[in-house]
C-alpha cells in the first residue's frame, strides 16, 4: 500500500465515463475509487477499462458486500477475490463499511445499522481482525448512513469508530454527507462527531448529494453536494489537517466535465510546505 497526496482529488469510477476518462488530455481527477463489486466475476469490457484506468490514475476499492458487522462467518472466499483485484490494478487500500449485509447467506443489498453496544464492539472488532488476517493489511472502514437507532448504546457513532480503530488497528473513511445525513435523522451534531475521531486513522473522506424528505435525509448520491455538506467538509479539513476526499455520485450522472468542475470545491488553497502524505 502506498498513501495518497492530502490534497487529492479523487471520484467514483463510473462506467459513463471511462471514455472521457482515457480520452482527457488533463486528469480529471488525482486518482479513482473503484466499487469492488463491479469487478468482481466478471471480465470483458468492465476489466480493460479498469486496466487502462489503472494504468494512468491511482486507484482505491470500495466494496458494499464486506457483511463486517454480520453474523455470518466471514466469507474467506470473497476477500481472496478482493486480493486479486487489488492486485490486479494496483489499489492502494480495500475499503468497506461498518454495517451488516447478509444473513444466512442471502445478500440484503443495503448497508444496515447496528447497535453500538459493548456486546456488539467485541463482536465487530474481532471480525475486523480476522478480515485484516485474510487481506494482510488494514481494512478502511467507513460510517454510513443511517435511519434508525438501537436503544441501550453504549458509545455514539464516532465514539465506537474511534474505540474500534484503538483495538484493531483499522482505519478509517470518513463519509461527511452520511455524517450529515445521520446527524439530522438522529438530532446529534455533526460538528461534535467530527471532533470525536481519531484523525491519524482517516485516509479519505466522502462527499456526495443527498435527498431531503418530510421526515428525514435519504442518502442517495444522485445529486450535487449541499452547502451544509461543503460547510462540514471543509471542518474536516481544518480538524484533519487536510485529507484526500472523493465525489461520489451513483444516479442522475451528469457529464464527466460537471462532475470535475463540482470536485474542485473540495479544494482548499495549502501552503507548498503543508503539503504531505497521508500517515500510516
Amino acid at each position: 500500500m502506498t498513501t495518497l497526496p492530502i490534497e487529492a482529488l479523487g471520484l467514483g469510477l463510473r462506467p459513463t465515463h471511462y471514455r472521457d476518462i482515457l480520452a482527457a488530455t488533463a486528469p480529471p481527477a488525482d486518482f479513482f475509487e473503484v466499487l469492488s463489486e463491479n469487478y468482481l466475476r466478471t471480465g470483458g469490457r468492465p476489466m480493460r477499462m479498469l486496466d487502462r484506468v489503472a494504468e494512468r490514475f491511482p486507484v482505491v476499492l470500495h466494496g458494499v458486500s464486506m457483511n463486517v458487522a454480520g453474523a455470518d462467518p466471514v466469507d474467506r472466499a470473497y476477500l481472496r477475490e478482493l486480493r486479486a483485484l487489488q492486485r490486479r490494478c494496483g489499489a492502494r487500500w480495500i475499503s468497506d463499511h461498518l454495517c451488516w449485509t447478509a444473513v444466512d447467506g442471502v445478500h440484503l443489498h443495503d448497508l444496515l445499522p447496528i447497535p453500538y453496544t459493548e456486546t456488539a464492539m467485541r463482536h465487530v472488532a474481532a471480525r475486523v481482525r480476522r478480515i485484516q488476517d485474510e487481506l494482510e493489511q488494514p481494512l478502511v472502514l467507513e460510517n454510513p448512513s443511517t435511519y434508525l437507532q438501537f436503544a441501550g448504546a453504549d458509545y455514539g457513532e464516532a465514539e465506537f469508530l474511534a474505540e474500534l480503530v484503538r483495538r484493531t488497528g483499522c482505519r478509517l473513511l470518513v463519509d461527511v454527507n452520511n455524517v450529515f445525513v445521520s446527524g439530522h435523522n438522529h438530532g446529534f451534531e455533526p460538528r461534535s462527531w467530527l471532533r470525536a475521531i481519531p484523525w491519524q486513522s482517516v485516509v479519505w473522506l466522502h462527499v456526495a448529494g443527498h435527498t431531503v424528505l418530510p421526515t428525514h435525509r435519504l442518502d442517495t448520491h444522485d445529486q450535487p453536494v449541499g452547502d451544509e455538506v461543503w460547510r462540514l467538509h471543509a471542518l474536516a479539513q481544518r480538524l484533519s489537517g487536510g485529507r484526500p476526499t472523493v465525489l461520489e455520485r451513483d444516479d442522475a450522472i451528469p457529464p464527466l466535465a460537471e462532475l470535475v468542475t463540482e470536485l474542485r470545491r473540495a479544494r482548499r488553497p495549502r501552503p507548498a510546505a503543508a503539503r504531505q502524505e497521508v500517515p500510516t
